[in-house]
């Protein structure tokens, strides 16, 4: 039994020796590596860097909006009858005073016609009368007749005269019956979908159209924007200032339209601290559809010869609104600032930078006051990199940003 436990003690032992010489063989020895992505120790924190520059920032509200004709009509029948006639095609664009449809109007001729011989019948009887009134009055004057007698032939006179003017008018109502058995367009427009087919009997109290015409050539969009921002719209417009608005898609990738501002309403929501405006869109391809829901861009003015940074480069803590400027020796620096306007991808800087100051648009949550930077590769130590690149009125496109 001891000697079992020897042999078992020298077993280990040897594997012991084989296992270090192994591990040894394998690299054991070697220096321990950094973490891959760590720096080493001094190395400084990696930033993505930009500099200040003069541009123009456009002050942009951003909205959502529908799209709302300007017009919307449902053509509907003046008079009784059946329609004999149906000449407008669903979805077709019509022209102010084009024919739609016809209703039979042979009734129509009839009354007026009859209308017409009543006026005729009249106009003789008044004629008459009118005669034998000038000849009454000779008679008067040479004590031939009863002056009574005279008197009531120019009542009858009147009589007949009054009689013209009802038979007059029911001879205009009578023609214009007759013009409205033609039912055209009241307005420039698309037509929808049609509602009543050839055949069919319309009155004037029919609850279903004809069809509905929709202008859509131009055509608005209303939008809301806060109360807040209500003054400095007012003031441009009151200045006489056209104020361009955009329309975007759904998703924002598409621009549907460019029109102009043209009214705002004349009280403000109380329940939600917003006002609403209409813009107007020549929409000369007819991408704005009624009832749409689009995404507005209001350009209100735009600041000239600002000093712009990228929007990343904006911190907000203990000291305020501050920036991380780069210094010459490559450390960053806390520089509290003064905002001005944003079109969201940049802002101005009103006080505490410089045009060429570079300041950290990338990595500032690894930083502190004093911290040493690694530049990107492409801006090399000193350099004031690239100006931030002043975006047209009502762009959205971002600044040139450096990154490592």
């Amino acid at each position: 039994m001891k000697r079992l436990r020897t042999l078992v003690g020298i077993g280990l032992g040897l594997a012991v020796v084989v296992g270090a010489g192994w591990f040894i063989a394998q690299g054991g020895t070697s220096a321990p590596q950094a973490p891959a992505g760590r720096s080493p120790p001094g190395a400084g924190v990696p930033v993505g860097v930009a500099a200040a520059a003069k541009g123009d920032i456009p002050v942009v509200i951003r909205a959502l909006g529908t799209v709302t004709p300007l017009a919307t009509v449902n053509v509907k029948t003046q008079i009784t009858g059946q329609l004999v006639e149906v000449h407008l095609k669903e979805g077709q664009m019509v022209k102010e005073g084009e024919l739609l449809a016809v209703v039979d109007p042979r009734p129509y001729q009839v009354a007026l016609q009859q209308a017409q011989g009543q006026l005729q019948r009249d106009e003789a009887l008044l004629k008459n009368a009118q005669i034998d009134l000038e000849r009454y009055k000779k008679l008067v004057a040479q004590d031939s007749i009863a002056r009574q007698q005279l008197d009531t032939q120019a009542a009858l006179v009147r009589q007949y005269e009054a009689a013209l003017v009802i038979n007059q008018a029911l001879v205009d109502a009578a023609r214009l019956n007759v013009t409205y058995t033609k039912i055209v367009a009241p307005l420039t427009g698309r037509i929808g979908l049609r509602q009543v087919d050839k055949g069919n009997y319309v009155t004037m109290g029919d609850a279903t159209s004809i069809c509905v015409i929709i202008q859509v050539q131009p055509i608005s969009v209303v939008f809301t924007i806060p109360e807040d921002s209500l003054p400095a719209v007012r003031k441009r417009l009151r200045s006489g200032a056209a104020l361009e608005v955009r329309a975007l898609d759904r998703a924002q990738k598409v621009e549907l339209g460019v029109g102009r501002l043209d009214t705002s309403d004349n009280q403000i929501d109380a329940t939600t601290g917003t006002v609403k405006l209409r813009a107007l869109f020549e929409n000369p391809d007819e991408n704005l559809f009624p009832n749409q829901f689009v995404n507005i861009r209001l350009l209100v003015e735009t600041v000239k010869d600002a000093t712009v940074v990228p929007s990343a480069a904006i911190q907000r803590g203990q000291p305020g609104t501050f920036v991380y400027l780069v210094k010459a020796d490559d450390t960053v620096e806390i520089r509290v600032v003064d905002l001005g306007v944003t079109d969201g991808e940049r802002v101005a800087v009103t006080k505490g930078l410089q045009v060429g100051d570079v300041v950290v648009v990338d990595g500032t949550d690894r930083l502190r006051n004093g911290a040493k930077i690694r530049r990107p590769s492409a801006m090399p130590r000193g350099a004031a990199g690239p100006p931030v690149a002043a975006a047209p009125p009502g762009a959205t496109t971002p600044p040139p940003r450096l990154n490592q």
